[in-house]
């Protein structure tokens, strides 16, 4: 007898082939049976005529670090179909921690926080993951150890190289967690410390994470006009060290730079027909999302936040960040630049709520001030914990990557208060109802693999990912016709609908649309060699 039985569905089973009519056995967590199954006993039968079952999505890249801590908890991740997220990208860990630079880590990682009551009990990655599982997750979680959280163990925000001794330690931390259950590595190149970093260093410390079995996974240095040279290191960092890589949420932002997705994936390309093994990931939307203080310069963030927001209170150095604004510096990303004052939305604050959903222009005219004026000043009154939406990607640059073989999907959702950027609840649907039923740029079957099997592999999780005898119940029912996101800028915070069932390790998590309370999850360790 079964536990479950999915009759009469459209098979996907991540693999890339079309679809297929049969039913679907589960026991024991495990699916034990695919094919036609009338007749057989089962504790509980859903009949999912008409609709598509498929794996459950795999999300490469999350910010959802803190969501096991949340009470209640977050829907909006299983609501989407997700049934395993990746955390701790972009170098942004919660995990490895020291107490003397504990009050670096919290600020550096506070606006992924959520308000969520974390104990801070926790020094290795190892310890970080127990408390995962005692809290229990909706979701299965994968675990990334962040360059950003290693280099402030060891450095804390000093912009300067390491040391021979403080590289060493680097490389410890990095190879603790990945022995302590960390899937990879990420760097967020774009944000201090990481910023600070040399070529060098990524090289030595992605050699740690290579011999392990790990992977890498970068926000790169620049993702607007200096998007190429950004690709050519992110290559040679893979090429020197043997790592496998991903690009992530791969974008060229500003309106001089559209088009140069053509050129970056032609890269890409090259690279891996010389046996480099890199690929990318990217979000179905033209807009980003990230820290406020993102917007400043390097040098005016050395030291942590509340160093920075130090300078903001002297003119000469408001001054100065202005004129850069203006003038750009050499090798900056330039975010500014690359949306412009109407272009930057206010996402999410803690104090003065009024201010979510407009964007620095707005605000800017309603407070008769510059617009650079009012980042100083609402970094200030927040105390720096500030998330923004950047708009700046073409549709045809978003489509041309997310089409591409060497893409998968991946949210870079940020769970946070206020107004967060849709894809938090509308990333997966928006792939299944704008880019393949509505624009047609993709199969349906080769989304299904860019959701599911292709993360997957590259995570190492060779029991999920497919539909296929074996492998953990990880399933994800929807409807083809009608699946579709219903999260916008103005209103993101909205479920979307057509997704009827969700199942993680073989518990429904999700019945007639609705979270059933299930808390499923698991923590997926990959076992090195």
């Amino acid at each position: 007898m079964y536990d479950i039985l999915i009759e009469n569905g459209r098979i996907a089973d991540g693999s890339g082939n079309p679809w297929f009519q049969g039913d679907l056995g589960i026991k024991d967590s495990k699916i034990v049976a695919i094919g036609a199954l009338k007749g057989e006993k089962a504790k509980e039968r859903l009949d999912v005529r008409g609709l598509m079952v498929s794996p459950g999505f795999i999300d490469i890249h999350t910010h959802a670090d803190a969501l096991p801590f949340l009470s209640p908890r977050e829907e909006g991740r299983i609501l989407q179909g997700i049934t395993s997220d990746t955390i701790g990208n972009c170098g942004i860990s919660f995990a490895p921690m020291f107490e003397g630079t504990l009050q670096l880590l919290k600020k550096y990682v506070a606006p992924f926080c959520m308000d969520a009551p974390l104990p801070w009990d926790w020094q290795t990655m190892g310890d970080f993951l127990k408390r995962i599982e005692e809290k229990k997750s909706i979701t299965n979680i994968a675990a990334m150890v962040g360059h950003g959280a290693i280099r402030i163990a060891v450095m804390g925000m000093d912009d300067r190289d390491p040391t021979s001794n403080e590289l060493g330690k680097m490389k410890e931390l990095t190879a603790q967690a990945l022995d302590d259950g960390a899937v990879g590595f990420s760097s967020g190149l774009i944000y201090p410390p990481g910023v600070y970093s040399k070529t060098d260093e990524m090289v030595e410390l992605c050699k740690v994470v290579a011999q392990k079995g790990g992977f890498y996974i970068t926000h790169m240095r620049n993702e607007s006009d200096g998007v190429f040279d950004a690709v050519k290191e992110t290559i040679g960092v893979a090429e020197r060290s043997g790592v496998p890589t991903i690009i992530a949420h791969h974008k060229t932002m500003g309106r001089k730079n559209w088009g140069k997705s053509r050129e970056t994936l032609r890269m890409i390309e090259e690279a891996r027909e010389r046996g480099i093994d890199i690929i990318c990931e990217a979000y179905p939307y033209v807009m980003s999302s990230t820290f406020l203080h993102a917007l400043l310069p390097s040098w005016a963030q050395e030291g942590g936040i509340l160093k920075l927001l130090d300078r903001l209170r002297v003119p000469k150095n408001r001054r100065r960040i202005k004129e850069e604004f203006e003038k750009g510096i050499p090798g900056w990303a330039n975010l500014y630049e690359a949306a412009g004052w109407d272009g930057i939305l206010i996402a999410s604050v803690k104090k003065k709520k009024d201010l979510e959903g407009k964007t620095v222009e707005q605000i800017a005219n309603t407070r008769k001030v510059e617009p650079a004026e009012v980042v100083f000043d609402v970094l200030l009154e927040e105390d720096g914990d500030v998330m923004m939406v950047c708009f700046g990607m073409s549709e045809e640059d978003v489509t041309n990557i997310l089409k591409h073989p060497i893409s998968m999907v991946g949210s870079d959702s940020l769970p946070c208060p206020g107004k967060p950027h849709p894809r938090t609840f509308g990333a997966f649907p928006r792939i299944l109802s704008k880019y393949v039923r509505q624009d047609q740029a993709l199969t349906l079957p080769d989304a299904i693999r860019k959701m599911t099997a292709m993360p997957a592999q590259r995570l190492g999780l060779t029991d999920r990912g497919v539909l296929k005898l074996g492998m953990w119940a990880d399933i994800t029912v929807f409807d083809p016709q009608t699946v579709e996101d219903k999260a916008t800028v103005a209103e993101p915070r909205q479920y979307p609908t057509g997704i009827p069932y969700v199942l993680v390790n073989g518990q429904i998590v999700v019945r007639e649309g609705r979270f059933t309370g299930a808390l499923a999850g698991k923590v997926l360790r990959k076992t090195f060699p």
